[in-house]
């Protein structure tokens, strides 16, 4: 995987990250649409991508200060389980404004890789059954991707099974 994206510079609070961390990626483009519903399942669906390698970024209050949990598109962020895997009691969606504060990126451009604010961060175990994942790479329509053991080395991040299938 390359470092850049030949159409162009794509540079990113993420992308930067994993140049100075020296963490191979590929840049993944593709045109956004407004209209969609789910930012992560356009992803896939425009990159030719199984949604199961495709991982959102989520936001969590823990009531002290705020996490981050990784997640599946094709899935929902089981709240009790990141709570558990943080070492907390509960937790809830964090409120957008307050995740796009302390992320530096916008909602459905949120990437967990080089965020305003370092943040306990929770990878969803299945990601180690891709040999790559893909992730926002700090905008909408964009996205990285990159080894599970490199998402987890570039946030931080534990591994804990925090994922559900959707409804």
């Amino acid at each position: 995987m390359g470092r850049k994206d030949r159409g162009g510079s794509v540079g990113t609070p993420a992308t930067a990250a994993l140049t100075r961390a020296k963490i191979a990626y590929a840049v993944r483009a593709y045109e956004h649409d407004p209209a969609a519903e789910s930012f992560g399942l356009e992803a896939a669906q425009a990159l030719g991508v199984a949604p199961a390698r495709v991982f959102k970024t989520l936001l969590v209050d823990t009531g002290t200060g705020l996490a981050v949990g990784v997640v599946p598109v094709d899935g929902t962020l089981d709240l009790k389980a990141i709570a558990s895997a943080l070492g907390v009691k509960k937790v809830a969606m964090a409120d957008p404004d307050a995740a796009e504060r302390s992320s530096g990126y916008v909602v459905g451009g949120i990437s967990p890789i080089g965020q305003k604010r370092s943040l306990p961060t929770v990878v969803d175990v299945s990601a180690t059954t891709h040999d790559t994942v893909l992730v926002s790479g700090g905008r909408r329509g964009l996205d990285l991707e990159l080894s599970p053991e490199d998402l987890v080395r570039a946030t931080g991040a534990t591994l804990a099974p925090i994922a559900r299938p959707a409804a």
